[in-house]
């Protein structure tokens, strides 16, 4: 629909946990046409990476905020005008009219401005000062989930962190940042110029020896090329650090015949792809019987919150995705997994692997996860020690399908060696709920379910 007025592009909201979002790409350039619906720009957040759409048709006016940069939901990113219409020209001779204000410098000439001087001696004036303080607590009474979580893992008081976001918010990444530096020093030094004046001097030069260090220039060498971390690989990079720093990981694995699933499969796969359009690949199977095992094994779909255990009736299976090139990984989550049959679960992988790969996803399909796979065996890989995906307990590594040869027994009952195809499983799991016996047996039903499956699991 084309517009007859200006139209302003929004950051909009991508989620209830989703405060702020980095530009990170124009498709479109200022004085293009561009189309109702069609994708004028891709931004990031700590969920995930997505392209907006034009909120109308016609010509894009002016870009208010430049690529890379990091704005709070709301504000204002671009001006689309009528078609036809041009992006307003630049007059650069305002600034130099505002050339005569120093000609109302001999203002301060006046004596009796001076005269008041003693009144800033008072005290008065420097408690107003901090009261933004307050102010700035006031402002952080709400904080997105993300930085609730973040506060209550490291027992942190959100009031006590200085806040750069809108009305003294407190942002994800100044929590991160009041954790990794600690808090600031500074209300120690204002008694000990109050006791001893002479040693007042040296103590502000120790503290500003501490800002200097984050500030540090990061400088390529010879045959290097530096690239800046987008929003997306700067929250993986929190996410995995902070679990290994909350979860105690500990990694067991089982070997899978997966014979009956390879003979299902090849009756299954022409029937998926012809009538249905998707792939009954070994990690729908995999997927299908991990679901069925979830919900015998409530500690595993569940996770520790504060010092309670969740455990749930339900299963909203987490599937790793790779994007193009290798530049970001997000979870999708397939919601109530335990309602879906093979074809169910094959249709809903598929669709959330796609939209992954297209950046259409929203932050809700990538929240409420309980329980995630990940699958680098596509890739041949036979073995791995994923990551925990917080809050949950644990993550199921799928490996490649290897044919091997194996020990099974014969008619007679005698042991003889056979080819088999053969998947390795992994399980790491936060040892602080899950201990490895209940681990094994997880494991160990699961690869009952696999080797066992019948016609009657389609």
């Amino acid at each position: 629909m084309a517009t007859d007025t200006a139209i302003d592009v929004v950051m909009p909201q991508m989620g209830v946990s989703v405060s702020e979002g980095t530009i990170t790409k124009w498709l479109k350039n200022e004085g293009e046409e561009v189309a109702a619906d069609e994708s004028l720009l891709e931004i990031s957040t700590d969920k995930v990476d997505t392209e907006v759409p034009s909120p109308g048709s016609g010509v894009l006016l002016q870009i208010l905020v430049p690529e890379g940069e990091t704005v709070d939901v709301g504000t204002k990113l671009a001006v689309i005008g009528p078609a036809g219409s041009a992006p307003p020209a630049p007059a650069p001779a305002e600034p130099e009219a505002e050339a005569p204000a120093p000609e109302t410098e001999p203002a301060p000439e006046p004596a009796p401005e001076p005269e008041p001087a003693p009144q800033a001696a008072a005290p008065a004036p420097t408690a107003a000062p901090a009261a933004p303080t307050d102010g700035a607590t006031d402002g952080k009474t709400f904080v997105s989930p993300v930085v609730a979580r973040i506060a209550a893992e490291h027992s942190v008081d959100v009031n006590a962190v200085p806040g750069t976001g809108r009305g003294g918010r407190v942002t994800k990444k100044d929590i991160l940042n009041f954790i990794e530096q600690g808090p600031p020093p500074a209300p120690a030094a204002p008694e000990a110029p109050a006791e001893t004046p002479a040693p007042a001097a040296p103590a502000p030069a120790e503290a500003p020896a501490r800002a200097p260090a984050p500030a540090a220039p990061v400088a390529a060498q010879q045959g290097e090329t530096l690239e800046p971390m987008n929003a997306m690989r700067k929250g993986i990079a929190e996410h995995m650090r902070r679990s290994l720093d909350t979860s105690a990981h500990v990694t067991s694995a089982i070997e899978v015949d997966m014979s009956q699933v390879v003979a299902i499969r090849s009756k299954l796969k022409n029937e998926y792809q012809s009538k249905f359009g998707v792939n009954p690949t070994y990690l729908i199977f995999v997927a299908r019987a991990a679901t069925e095992t979830l919900l015998e094994y409530p500690w595993i779909n569940g996770e520790i919150r504060g010092d309670q255990i969740v455990t749930r009736n339900y299963v909203n299976l987490g599937f790793a995705v790779e994007l193009a090139d290798g530049k970001g990984l997000i979870v999708p989550v397939v919601k109530n997994a335990e309602g879906l049959n093979l074809l169910g679960m094959a249709r809903a992988v598929t669709d959330v692997a796609e939209r992954a790969r297209n950046k259409q996803l929203l932050p809700d399909d990538v929240q409420g996860g309980t329980f995630t796979i990940t699958n680098p065996g596509g890739y041949g890989t036979f073995h791995g020690t994923p990551v925990i995906s917080q809050p949950q307990a644990a993550i199921l590594g799928t490996y490649a399908v290897v044919k091997r040869p194996w020990v099974v027994q014969d008619e007679l009952g005698e042991d003889v060696i056979a080819i088999r195809p053969i998947m390795n499983l992994t399980l790491t799991y936060d040892h602080r709920l899950v201990d490895g016996a209940l681990a094994g047996r997880f494991l160990r039903d699961l690869r009952e379910k696999l080797e066992a499956w019948g016609e009657d699991k389609y």
